[in-house]
């Protein structure tokens, strides 16, 4: 096996612990304020800006920095609207026949159902797929493991990063997306892990009276 390349870690940067204390705080904060949003405005997105924050979903960690993702970003409005039908067709399947009654009961208080206009109205839909294997430089075929940890890692990221820079989105997962394969012309190696609705929220636009859970209910120091 040969030996890793390794370089000096240049980039890391220290803070004092005040100042530690205070970006925590405000990037606490700022994420506090992030909310998943139904009702989309049309304006257009600058597209540079969708770039960076993709750029910025791709320094995620990877199991053995294979980074096992691919992001399609559709701005189509033929090819959004073929995606709104089809995952409403599997919606419609879902809330109707498939989905157990415990699950539609957690959900009402969100007020959803199987119509999804977001999907045409928001001006970016980004699907997230996760590749199950992938090729080395040299060609050979290669087993991404633990993909949908590190694709899940670079989701989170992105969605902090559009949130950053000022844009509303929605975690949308139609159930189940192999459309998306066929619609998007992705190979059979990536399967869909959701799809992120992408926009500034409409006027007016509500979104339901929810909490988080405390630090004490998601956190334990030892």
């Amino acid at each position: 096996m040969s030996q890793p390349i390794l370089d000096p870690l240049a980039d890391y940067r220290e803070y004092p612990p005040d100042e530690m204390a205070r970006r925590a705080a405000s990037f606490h904060a700022d994420l506090r304020r992030r909310r998943t949003v139904r009702d989309f405005s049309d304006r257009a997105v600058p597209r540079e800006v969708i770039e960076d924050c993709l750029r910025a979903a791709g320094t995620a960690p990877s199991g053995a920095n294979l980074q096992p993702w691919h992001f399609v970003v559709v701005a189509d409005p033929v090819l959004k609207g073929r995606i709104r039908a089809a995952a409403e067709d599997e919606e419609r399947a879902f809330y109707h026949r498939r989905a157990p009654q415990e699950w539609l009961a957690a959900l009402a208080p969100l007020g959803t159902d199987a119509n999804k206009p977001f999907l045409e109205t928001a001006p970016y839909l980004i699907a997230v797929f996760a590749q199950s294997h992938g090729r080395l430089d040299d060609g050979r075929p290669v087993k991404h493991y633990y993909a949908a940890e590190s694709v899940g890692i670079s989701t989170g990221l992105l969605i902090a990063a559009l949130h950053h820079a000022g844009l509303s989105t929605l975690t949308h997962t139609p159930s189940p997306m192999g459309f998306l394969n066929e619609l998007l012309d992705r190979p059979a190696n990536e399967r869909p892990f959701l799809l992120l609705v992408v926009g500034y929220p409409a006027e007016g636009a509500t979104v339901p009276r929810i909490t988080k859970k405390r630090l004490d209910e998601i956190a334990t120091f030892r």
